[in-house]
């Protein structure tokens, strides 16, 4: 497969780049900042480009099978996420290529609480609401922009950090998947595992899902 990664230089994004090359796909990993290409793996084609431009999107999509993004914005900026899916849908729109998009697990609801978000919990960090909400509305935009796209929204589990690939995870939808413990966690590594599984073998469109050990 020909896909495109935006986000490409981020911490999901890399990872993304890196295990989509080892199954043998053509990938050209997107940057914002030109001085971030360094952090791009081998084997990938750089260029700089901006998820919230829909001329951008559109000429970096062309002759692509796949749009991937994982962008996600500095503290303080965190607007910047709705924004991109704006973009993406729109610089995708007629073009029939699909769009993975990695966002966030804020939104899911929490098991054995009659529905209440993961954003609503009493023990939820104040210093993650802003990105929550960014990640709420990144979803959201995808649900109610009239579009022709065929995307999917990711949400990782609650605890998603840099760890170790083993090709193993759980797939669920809206609610927040936990283990036996009440923990929720994947690795960045194994969220890329899903995501390309998800690229190569399309189970879940126009809705979100998500993955967790």
């Amino acid at each position: 497969m020909d896909i495109t990664v935006f986000g490409a230089a981020g911490n999901v994004g890399r990872r993304v780049v890196t295990e989509a090359l080892t199954r043998a796909h053509r990938v050209t990993a997107v940057v914002r900042d030109p001085a971030r290409a360094d952090r791009i793996p081998a084997g990938a084609r750089i260029r700089t480009g901006d998820a919230a431009d829909p001329v951008s999107v559109a000429a970096l999509a062309a002759g692509q099978d796949l749009v991937i993004t994982s962008t996600r914005p500095r503290p303080g900026r965190e607007p910047e996420l709705a924004a991109a899916a704006r973009g993406l849908l729109a610089g995708l729109h007629t073009t029939g290529v699909r769009l993975l998009l990695v966002g966030g697990a804020a939104g899911l609801t929490v098991p054995g609480t009659a529905g209440t978000a993961l954003a609503d919990t009493p023990d939820f960090p104040e210093s993650l609401r802003p990105i929550a909400r960014a990640c709420n509305e990144q979803l959201a935009v995808c649900r109610t922009t009239a579009h022709d796209v065929d995307w999917a929204y990711l949400s990782p589990a609650a605890t998603l950090e840099p760890g170790t690939r083993t090709g193993h995870y759980r797939l669920g939808t809206d609610t927040l998947l936990v283990d036996g413990q009440g923990h929720s966690a994947l690795s960045m590594e194994d969220l890329a595992v899903a995501l390309l599984d998800e690229a190569e073998r399309p189970a879940h469109h126009r809705t979100r899902f998500t993955a967790a050990y």
